[in-house]
């Protein structure tokens, strides 16, 4: 793993780490949503989402645009690579641990 992607990924999971970013995350993944949506379907304070949002946007997990006079604020699916790319290390190990469990459970059963 490169260093970029190494600093990514540990910049990604620090912003993950919090139960309040991965809601707000949840709240901006169908719809880009001003910071008033996001802090009352949550019930935070703007300013407690505002350092969220700023907190996800440093680790490239939300991007904000404007529309208008409006900031909006959405899942920015880049940053998320790191992390999908870690996570993905993972599944072939376990597919495999899946697969001769299932496969010595059919060896049981027929024999």
């Amino acid at each position: 793993m490169s260093a970029e992607l190494a600093a990514d990924l540990d910049m990604a999971l620090r912003a993950l780490a919090d139960g309040n970013r991965r809601a707000i995350l949840r709240v901006i993944r169908s719809d880009p949503q001003p910071v008033g949506v996001i802090a009352e379907e949550l019930g935070l304070s703007q300013q407690t989402a505002s350092h969220h949002l700023g907190v996800l946007r440093n680790a490239r997990l939300a991007v904000g645009t404007r529309d208008g006079a409006r900031h909006l604020f959405a899942i920015d699916t880049d940053g998320l690579t790191a992390v999908r790319s870690y996570l993905d290390e993972f599944w072939p190990g376990k597919l495999a641990a899946l697969k001769a469990v299932i496969e010595s459970k059919e060896v049981d059963q027929r024999g």
